[in-house]
């Protein structure tokens, strides 16, 4: 891949992570220019270079679906400003003209007795538990720092987690490398045949008449399924109606998607859930490790009972961690902070910082994405697994061991990649994806009827 004649690294590096044929990475080209460059790192190449190799993925198995080969697709452009602009869909989206609610109160960054916690109360069963944990007198921030500043980092964290809370202790390094992606073919090595035939697709529409299950929730899963919607995919969204997802949270990440509720401790729900199941192509999870093997669910279960179904797996620490770290739940800000990059960006006071966007989320979403796609076009019958923790050890090494901003420079303005559209929840201002605009806006959370559509 050529930017002003120099070639872009981390492109590269991604597809080749996927297991992508490497002459391929020449038919992308870039334009534009986003406001994703500042900072310590280098997340600017790494947005760019997830929807590259995601664009890529989607046509490649577009020229699959056509009767070509996997070294057929057509010359890909991919505009930074569109890619700037959805990796912070999240900030961009306005609800009948109402800013969301990104962080909760409780959700943020607390010094303690030897460093820094960052804690994640966004949701009410995870404030309700670090409240508990903590032993606060009420859910307020001035209570919460007068209780983190007591303890050590460490013991705030581990009363957190072992409370059902999330809070973790700012590490000063980066923590140990992982893997971008992880892939078990388990029919063959991209043995054709084995995953459902999908014949010819629409052009733009690689992903038509693929049918998605998606058991994922917050943003990076929810990333990648919407975008497979976009790209043709019937997405169908399961969630427990024990589990309530945020309004706004599915205001952004709703896109492209139906989404319906399904109890799995009822025999009636799980009839349906297990119609769904059979007639599903890719199931795609974005619990944590475990979570679904209580219920008979795992991916090694689903692909024994399925050869031919494509599998993605989601997680936030990576299933390399050290215990007890694999199993835990987490979110973009907490792995931020736990792997040490929110102590890499701290301000001049030594305050942890951020990175410009939620980038391990959107990241993610576009490489999981990309590897569902490429599973389809080598037949099915794979197991993918993808990490936030992954995509931050890319950032950290090889990232920053090679990558550098090419081009840009030139004033960046949202706007263009902004539109209104109705929806479940009233006017939604939102960023359009980077592979262009949806139909439509998403329903309410929930209120789907859980079947697939006509194929």
């Amino acid at each position: 891949m050529t930017i002003g004649g120099e070639r872009d690294f981390g492109t590269a590096q991604a597809w080749e992570a996927l297991g992508g044929a490497p002459e391929l990475v020449e038919g992308v080209r870039y334009t534009g220019s986003g406001n994703l460059g500042e900072g310590p790192l280098p997340v600017r190449e790494l947005a760019r270079a997830t929807v590259g190799a995601c664009a890529l993925a989607a046509g490649e198995l577009g020229a699959v679906r056509a009767g070509g080969t996997a070294g057929d697709p057509s010359p890909l452009v991919v505009d930074e400003g569109a890619v700037a602009t959805a990796f912070v869909s999240e900030r961009h989206l306005r609800v009948s003209g109402r800013a969301p609610v990104t962080f909760a109160p409780l959700s943020g960054f607390w010094p303690a007795a030897d460093g820094w916690v960052r804690t994640h109360a966004n949701y009410p069963h995870h404030e309700a538990a670090l409240v508990r944990a903590l032993g606060l007198r009420s859910p307020e921030p001035e209570v919460l720092r007068a209780a983190v500043a007591g303890r050590t980092a460490v013991e705030v964290q581990e009363l957190a987690y072992a409370a059902g809370g999330l809070a973790v202790a700012v590490a000063e390094r980066y923590g140990d490398p992982q893997p971008l992606v992880e892939t078990v073919r388990t029919t063959g090595e991209r043995e054709p045949g084995r995953g459902r035939a999908l014949g010819e697709a629409p052009p733009g529409r690689p992903v038509a008449g693929v049918r998605v299950l998606d058991l994922t929730r917050v943003i990076a899963g929810p990333v990648a399924t919407r975008t497979l919607g976009l790209l043709g995919a019937d997405v169908l969204r399961i969630d427990t109606p024990g589990l309530p997802e945020a309004d706004d949270a599915y205001a952004d990440t709703g896109f492209g998607k139906r989404s319906a509720l399904l109890d799995l401790g009822r025999a009636g729900d799980r009839e349906v859930f297990e119609g769904l199941l059979a007639e599903a192509d890719v199931v795609v999870t974005g619990y944590r490790p475990g979570a679904l093997e209580r219920h008979g669910l795992g991916a090694r279960e689903l692909s024994e009972r399925r050869p031919g179904l494509v599998v993605a797996e989601l997680c936030a620490w990576g299933w390399r961690a050290p215990e007890p770290w694999a199993g835990r739940r987490g979110f973009d800000s907490l792995v931020q902070a736990g792997y040490g990059i929110a102590a890499a960006c701290a301000g001049p006071d030594g305050t942890p910082g951020v990175l410009p966007a939620q980038a391990l989320d959107h990241g993610t979403g576009y490489l999981l994405a990309a590897g569902v796609m490429r599973a389809l076009a080598g037949g099915g019958g794979c197991r993918l697994r993808f990490s936030l923790a992954g995509t931050g050890s890319w950032l950290v090494r090889g990232l920053a061991g090679g990558a550098r901003a090419i081009g840009g420079g030139a004033a960046y303005s949202a706007e263009p990649w902004l539109r209104e559209t109705g929806s479940g929840y009233g006017v939604l201002r939102h960023a359009v994806s980077p592979f262009g605009e949806w139909a439509g806006g998403p329903s309410r959370w929930g209120t789907d009827r859980a079947v697939w559509l006509p194929r």
